[in-house]
């Protein structure tokens, strides 16, 4: 059986995690998490980055110290996970959801202007894949109409644009390190910041809305209740699971790397078959000004029928195959807070024919010999 995911571990995890212990202090902020803070903002040039509870309390975060509120719009692409979405939701605004570029399947930035109303407030650029989406012209619109760029790099981890970290480039960024991401802490993610006059807002956010990190800096003699907040700060054991995997960063990149090019070797004649007219499969495309971090290798089959068989074909060989996101513009919750705007061209195609192939840091070349040779018998039958 070879499985869509294994979470990485590396092997120093526990020896961190009982240090945690042995420091008395497994909260949050303890000092496992001040080294992942200091980690993040060395190695991609953030100004200000905190660690959260996952990915999703990351973009709640930038959403209310975005200023959203009840009437406001944001646009977002339908193709995403539902906390992009739901934090948009949760602040009273409206997710206005734009089609996709068909090669990346990010949001595609073209029809951004068409979309924008007199209430539009942010733009929320999801980095699919870990491939960058059009930040120079995302930013060029959201400036000239005075909207805030929302980074979800949930997938981008060590992935760039343009030289620049995903995350760091928009006003405000969010990394998930989930289990399913390249680097994990079980749960958990983290909110980068830009610009300064976000620190502290969102340091009383994430404290309960108290003035808490003050008051450990020696700023204010006591820390009270100050403004809206919640606990969106992780246990330092979390913290610590982590702090072992930034460690070996550059390890657990190159493996997934690859791992992905194993595959893109394999697969990529069979997108370019100019003999034939066109390619059986399509495989993912990574702009030039892009660098990318392996998150997920994926083929777009035919259609929907084509995915549905060819992902029960792979399980009948013991290889766990996966569709991806169901476009949120037509689930129930899609419909009842939000609204696409133009028309769906390819969100809803693209969606159907796209399927993730096993990806995970540690998989061997035979496991992924065995998956392209059962894809290709699939493929060439």
């Amino acid at each position: 059986m070879i499985p869509f995911n294994i979470p990485p571990y590396i092997g120093t995890e526990p020896s961190y995690i009982q240090e945690a212990i042995a420091n008395r202090k497994i909260c949050g902020d303890g000092p496992f998490t001040k080294r992942c803070h200091t980690w993040l903002e060395e190695r991609f040039g953030a100004q200000k980055a905190l660690l959260t509870t996952s990915g999703t309390t990351a973009l709640e975060m930038a959403a209310i110290l975005s200023g959203l509120k009840a009437g406001d719009e944001v646009l977002l692409p339908s193709f995403t996970f539902s906390s992009t979405a739901t934090a948009v939701v949760l602040t009273g605004a409206t997710p206005v959801f734009v089609d996709v570029r068909p090669d990346t399947m990010n949001i595609d930035e073209q029809k951004l202007e068409a979309a924008i109303t007199p209430r539009t407030r942010a733009i929320m650029a999801v980095h699919y894949a870990g491939v960058g989406c059009e930040m120079d012209t995302i930013l060029d619109i959201a400036q000239r109409h005075g909207l805030t760029v929302i980074e979800d790099a949930a997938q981008g981890v060590m992935a760039s644009y343009k030289g620049k970290a995903l995350g760091t480039i928009g006003d405000l960024g969010c990394y998930s390190f989930h289990e399913t991401k390249n680097y994990s802490m079980g749960e958990g993610g983290a909110l980068l910041m830009r610009d300064e006059k976000y620190n502290e807002p969102a340091e009383i956010l994430r404290e309960k809305g108290t003035n808490r990190a003050r008051f450990f800096r020696g700023q204010v003699d006591k820390y009270t209740w100050v403004d809206y907040g919640s606990s969106y700060l992780p246990s330092d054991l979390n913290a610590a699971y982590l702090w072992a995997q930034l460690c070996e960063a550059d390890h657990i990149n190159e493996s997934r790397l690859a791992a992905w090019n194993t595959y893109d070797r394999a697969f990529r004649p069979l997108a370019e078959d100019t003999l034939n007219g066109k390619g059986r499969i399509e495989v993912p495309h990574v702009p030039a000004e892009c660098v990318h971090n392996a998150h997920m290798y994926y083929l777009k089959l035919r259609d929907l029928a084509d995915r549905t068989a060819f992902i029960a074909f792979m399980k009948e060989r013991g290889i766990s195959c996966v569709f991806h996101y169901v476009p949120l513009h037509s689930s129930p919750a899609g419909r009842k807070f939000g609204r696409f705007a133009g028309e769906d061209v390819y969100t809803t195609r693209e969606s159907d024919r796209l399927v993730r192939l096993p990806m995970y840091y540690g998989m061997s070349e035979e496991d992924c010999t065995a998956v392209i040779d059962a894809a290709m018998a699939y493929l060439k039958k």
